[in-house]
């Protein structure tokens, strides 16, 4: 019997990683967070957490942020 805990299968997620173009920044990831309203299959939009911040979820699956380089 195994233990189960809070990480438990994020060891097989894969690494998220950012690109620069200029003075913008592409950070693309998994998106793990629950989603409390229909979401379309193939391309979602919406505003960022942060100001400036627009997120691209593709696939409901990979979550693209795009936003302004520092």
């Amino acid at each position: 019997m195994t233990t189960l805990n809070s990480t438990f299968g994020m060891e097989y997620a894969p690494t998220p990683f950012m690109l620069r173009f200029g003075r913008r920044e592409v950070l693309v990831t998994r998106d793990f967070r629950k989603r409390y309203y229909p979401v379309n299959p193939l391309i979602e939009c919406d505003t960022g957490v942060e100001p400036g911040h627009v997120e691209v979820l593709l696939m409901r699956r990979w979550l693209l942020i795009l936003s302004k380089a520092h």
